[in-house]
């Protein structure tokens, strides 16, 4: 009745009572009710040099309240006070606040101190652990008189360490008790039941400094270490760190061996250490989140936090720290001003985050399970862990255990403890369930009470609480709410024994080892705390979603967004957005609306893509328009191959943006717009041709720039199309044909070489410029021959340097060869570009060089060409079998087919069967001329026998050139019999007397060229015979040089494979016959080569590596044929030849200027 006492959740106070005993954080609370505190006319704050945040923020309140309460009394006591700050923290008109000291009641204290390290020594032999000083220090104070011992250590495991390390050492009599806020009541029990039969020795944490006395205690032994709870404002977590104590703890400390007799206090620190140290610890305002104390204000209309009349003011980084978490929980606007949920959260006495998840829960409808875990947050864990039986109480706790939310594990412990309070027998034997279960009974009860009171603080408030349980993800949304700043995502490529998770503002942690979680959490988790010990831990966590982020934490999300574009398929300008949580990615990529985020570039982006680029779906009939006037326009800047035509997109761009209203980036919002606008002015957005084109481009008609090209128009006319494009450098510049793969092998590159008229100028005058300056200068100026050249008109049946040739001799009687044209000098656009496509339309390969995509192609070509002759029955009862004479009357040059609406165009062609001859159709005029000129020399031979005869004959004399060079293994290839020589003499001789071009084409021509052939034949292969005896005999004379060149193995090699090349098995008939007549001179040349190279082997090494740089590409290109034939390739053959002659034998000469530098350029021409 006359005095009472009030502590969280209990009031034992009557009315009328006189005075009231209660909590620094009861008295704060009251403030919200009675701000003047006018239930009190006087205020005991003790133990006021603790400093706590509640006993700061009350200190300043009170300074605030006094000027109105001029009645109020206010009386702080404290043992080790600094009196002159809170004397003159209270300091009034008259000065500071008085001061009273009232002496203790102490027995006297000796302090000894016994550091770790001696100073006094120069090396560190004596130094000692801290465990050890403990021992030796109760060793030194147990050799003094009887009496308990107290050692304050810094934390549990430092207990824990101590008690292991004195057990060991066993002091005489001593009995070994650890002391500290998480022990069970039952063991703390056992610290203030002192015993006269052994000595005591209690291991506590600072919790024996002030806030209890244990009783019995003669002496101190001092670590000087506490553990320190600090907030760290840019981690936004809270450490436990080991930290010196200051003067006043250390008294503190010290006075606890005085209290029954004299003492005695070991410290294990010097005396100059302490001297050091700081005379008071740091006030809790200074290490802590000040966002509770900032809504307190906030909500009671105190000002300003940084105006507040703190005896200490905390640090300017505190209060912005705390104003962060507050705009974590969405409580403060930008300004700092209270936000709806601000203001709820100021009328709830509980810590901001737990009072945001209370509110959240309502929203979320799991209030059930949310007022249980905010209960559990606020009170000690009552899960107990002893150190003799933490296996078992692991293998207890494990059975509330929730694999993907410890949360959810304490929801289930909470039913768990329920049930057992609805069906207890007695206070005693729930008791001993509980301990059965490793569960603290005063921990349970302070979660019941804070439960309760929590349930009470939700009711007041008129909240429902949900009868059905919540979802996982009801809970979790509730918890993020207020845990925010607590998220981790799991880092990828986290090195062992590195931190697996990433935090907040760059933070990296670990999962707290207890956790269910420990080994199976989720990519994302939140923690109800972040602690940071010997390691930064994650407490209490769960997996969740990162979507529901977005939910709770839209207001902090920061989002960027990058690569505005449009999407033709949604109509729309979007960007990829990327949001960030506190620096962690909650997601990337995501495609939203731009409009709605940057109108004036969203509509940019649209104008320039839908409208100028086209990329737009719409049957609006200005856009066809539009589009189909820039195509036009395109089309003549591709044949002209100028880019000043048509005007640039900015110009196109203009005209619509002049026109559009601003906001428009999405298509439906357009059209809208555009139907509304086109009633008024149907015109009104199609562009004229004035108003897109710069100037006219004259001279572009279908004639110089067709679409399609006329091939073999004589015969069949394979209409092939064309199309233009201006991009140097690109595989596409210049004029490409398009190739069905069935015509492949029917494209002429000699009429290809031709191009197109409009171009045909150009590519006349860089070929006549390439011309050597002795036949260039006939022919100035160029421009002019050239454009004369395109006007006096050639037949693209001939290849244009033929062309050109005979031109040039006609105008000017210049005589030119092929070679003199330095083709490889040509721009790529000025060769046609061939494009092969399938039935279907799609490419499969396209180049430049039509040889290379024969080779590739024209197999699979001349198998489709062979299925559509078999079908076409016209062709097929033309052809003729078992023809021994011209009795077929005339055979045509080309035969027509169609296949799939294609014009194709058949070559027929007489076919050698060695007994007789018969007629096929083939799809290329080459291999149809190659099976021609076999098939007429067979029928030639048939209609010769007799002369074929005697002519046989009369080479008997070769017999003995046979047998010599079959002695030589690299001439023994092209020698292999007799009977094969003279096969080759006779087919070369038919070959120059009955095949000279043109071929007969009908019977009477047939019987013309074979009575002229009478006379000639024999004549004709007797100079063949001498030519092929005059070039063995050179061969042979190599031979036996060759022989006497071991010493240059690799100029052995090289000649060899020279030789190999020139002596194939039937080269008399395969090689032509100006080739053939040069074989002597070839021989010669390696002859005097072999005569040079004693002399100078490095030049002959040399050349020859220049010869190979050459040789190589041109043997793999060949091989790449697959045995079709390609003109550039067999003039490039030759030209090797004749560098070997330059190169090895100058003296020898050759018929036209050759060197290394020149033919790399004619194969760079040729591979292009």
């Amino acid at each position: 009745e006359v005095v009472g006492y009030k502590v969280r959740f209990t009031d034992h106070t009557r009315p009328g009572a006189s005075i009231k005993l209660m909590t620094d954080g009861i008295l704060l609370a009251e403030t919200q009710g009675d701000p003047l505190l006018r239930a009190y006319d006087t205020l005991i704050i003790d133990e006021a040099h603790e400093r706590s945040l509640n006993i700061d923020f009350l200190l300043g309140y009170i300074k605030q309240l006094l000027p109105r309460r001029d009645d109020l009394k206010i009386i702080i006591t404290s043992a080790t006070i600094d009196a002159d700050r809170f004397a003159n923290h209270f300091s009034g008109v008259s000065g500071p606040a008085p001061v009273i000291e009232v002496s203790g009641r102490l027995y006297p204290v000796e302090l000894r101190y016994r550091p770790l390290v001696d100073a006094d020594r120069a090396d560190d032999v004596d130094d000692r652990t801290l465990m050890e000083a403990i021992v030796d220090a109760v060793d030194e104070v147990a050799a003094a008189g009887p009496g308990d011992v107290l050692v304050f250590l810094p934390g549990e495991r430092e207990i824990r360490e101590a008690a292991e390390a004195l057990r060991k050492h066993h002091p005489a009599g001593a009995e070994i008790l650890p002391l500290y806020a998480r022990l069970s009541a039952e063991e703390q029990e056992r610290v203030f039941k002192p015993s006269s039969r052994v000595r005591r020795v209690v291991l506590a944490t600072n919790v024996a400094e002030t806030s209890l006395t244990v009783p019995g205690i003669r002496y101190v032994v001092d670590t000087g270490l506490a553990r320190v709870k600090r907030y760290s404002y840019r981690n936004k977590v809270e450490q436990l760190q080991i930290e010196p104590i200051s003067q006043a703890a250390a008294d503190q400390r010290a006075g606890r061996c005085g209290r029954v007799a004299d003492g005695v206090c070991v410290r294990l620190y010097s005396d100059v250490d302490y001297a050091k140290r700081a005379c008071f610890t740091d006030p809790e305002v200074q290490r802590s989140s000040l966002a509770g104390v900032i809504l307190r204000m906030k909500s009671l209309g105190l000002g300003d936090v940084a105006d507040f009349p703190f005896v200490e003011p905390p640090p300017r980084r505190a209060i912005a720290d705390g104003y962060q978490l507050l705009a974590e929980l969405n409580a403060v606007h930008v300004r700092n001003e209270l936000t709806a949920i601000g203001h709820e959260l100021a009328t709830l006495p509980l810590d901001p985050r737990v009072g945001r998840m209370l509110l959240a829960a309502r929203e979320q409808q799991c209030l059930r399970e949310v007022l249980v875990i905010a209960a559990a947050l606020s009170v000690q864990d009552p899960r107990e862990r002893p150190l003799e039986a933490q296996e078992a109480a692991d293998n207890a706790h494990r059975r509330f255990a929730e694999q993907r939310s410890d949360f959810l594990s304490l929801v289930k412990l909470w039913e768990f403890v329920q049930e057992k309070l609805a069906h207890k027998k007695s206070n005693r034997k729930l008791t001993d369930e509980l301990k059965a279960h490793f569960l603290s009974p005063r921990r349970v009860r302070a979660w019941v009470d804070v439960h309760t009171q929590l349930a009470t603080i939700a009711g007041e408030h008129g909240w429902r609480v949900n009868s059905s349980a919540a979802t996982f993800e009801q809970v979790h949304l509730a918890l993020l709410a207020g845990l925010l700043g607590n998220i981790g995502t799991r880092i990828v490529d986290a090195e062992r024994g590195e931190p697996p998770y990433a935090g907040a503002r760059g933070i990296k942690f670990f999962i707290w080892p207890g956790s269910a979680l420990v080994k199976k959490a989720g990519r994302w988790i939140v923690a109800a705390e972040l602690v940071e010990t010997s390691r930064l831990y994650g407490r209490t966590v769960a997996s969740f979603e990162p979507i529901w982020l977005e939910r709770v934490g839209a207001h902090l999300l920061q989002k960027s967004h990058a690569d505005p574009h449009w999407e033709k398929k949604r109509a729309e300008v979007v960007a990829l957005e990327r949001a960030t949580l506190y620096g962690l990615t909650v997601y990337a990529q995501r495609r939203v609306a731009f409009g709605p985020i940057d109108a004036a570039a969203a509509r940019d982006v649209f104008i320039r893509r839908a409208l100028v680029e086209g990329d737009f779906e719409t049957a609006a009939p200005f856009f066809s328009h539009n589009l189909r006037l820039l195509r036009q326009i395109r089309e003549l800047e591709h044949k002209t191959r100028r880019l000043d035509v048509l005007v640039d997109d900015e110009l196109i761009f203009a005209f619509y943006d002049r026109l559009l209203p601003a906001g428009i980036s999405r298509g439906a919002d357009f059209e809208r717009w555009r139907v509304d606008a086109e009633r008024n002015d149907p015109k009104l957005l199609f562009l004229s041709r004035d108003e897109v084109m710069r100037h006219e481009a004259g001279g572009i008609t279908t004639d110089l720039f067709p679409k399609q090209m006329v091939l073999n128009a004589a015969g069949g006319e394979l209409r092939l199309p064309l199309a233009y494009h201006f991009e140097p450098g690109s595989a596409r510049d210049g004029v490409t044909m398009t190739v069905p793969l069935i015509a492949l092998n029917q494209v002429s590159a000699e009429e290809s070489e031709w191009l197109v008229p409009g171009m045909l100028k150009e590519k006349v005058h860089l070929l006549l410029k390439s011309l050597p300056q002795k036949l260039r200068r006939h022919l100035v100026p160029l421009p002019d021959y050239a454009a004369a050249f395109v006007e006096r008109g050639g037949s693209p049946a001939h290849s244009l340097i033929d062309a050109l040739i005979s031109d040039i001799r006609a105008e000017h009687g210049v005589v030119c060869q092929p070679a003199d044209f330095k083709r490889e000098s040509l721009s790529a656009h000025l060769r046609m570009n061939f494009k092969v496509v399938d039935e279907q339309g799609r490419q499969l390969a396209m180049g430049r060089n039509l040889a290379h995509l024969i080779s590739e192609l024209g197999a699979a070509a001349r198998a489709m060409f062979q299925s559509a002759v078999e079908l076409d029955a016209p062709v097929v009862e033309g052809m003729h079998d078992r023809i021994t004479d011209w009795d077929f009357g005339e055979l045509p040059e080309v035969l027509e087919l169609r296949r799939g609406g294609q014009a194709l165009i058949g070559y027929p062609a007489l076919v050698d069967q060695i007994t007789h001859c018969s007629i096929e159709v083939f799809d290329t005029p080459a291999r149809a001329q190659g099976q021609q000129r076999a098939g007429m020399r067979r029928l030639f031979q048939l209609q010769l026998k007799d002369q074929v005869k005697f002519l046989e004959k009369s080479l008997s004399s070769l017999q003995m050139t046979q047998v010599r060079a079959s002695t030589v293994a690299w001439l023994a290839v092209a020698f292999a019999s007799h009977e094969e020589i003279r096969e080759q003499i006779v087919q070369a001789a038919l070959d120059r007397t009955c095949l000279i071009p043109p071929l007969p084409a009908d019977r009477e021509s047939f019987v013309e060229r074979k009575d002229l052939a009478r006379g000639k034949l024999s004549l004709i292969a007797q100079e063949i015979a001498r030519l092929v005896t005059a070039i063995v005999e050179q061969a042979m004379a190599v031979a036996r040089k060759l022989q006497a060149m071991k010493a240059f193995p690799r100029l052995v090699g090289d000649v060899e494979q020279q030789l190999s090349q020139l002596f194939t098995a039937k080269f008399i008939v395969a090689t032509p016959a100006l080739q053939l007549a040069q074989f002597p001179r070839y021989l010669k040349a390696i002859e005097l080569r072999m005569d040079k190279v004693k002399g100078d082997p490095d030049r002959d090494a040399a050349r020859t590596s220049d010869v190979a740089a050459l040789s190589v590409p041109w043997q793999r290109a060949l091989g790449a044929r697959k045995g079709v034939s390609d003109p550039r390739l067999d003039e490039f053959r030759w030209l090797l030849e004749e560098l070997r002659v330059s190169l090895f034998a100058q003296e020898l000469k050759t018929p036209m200027p050759v060197s290394v530098k020149r033919l790399q350029k004619v194969w760079a021409s040729t591979d292009r």
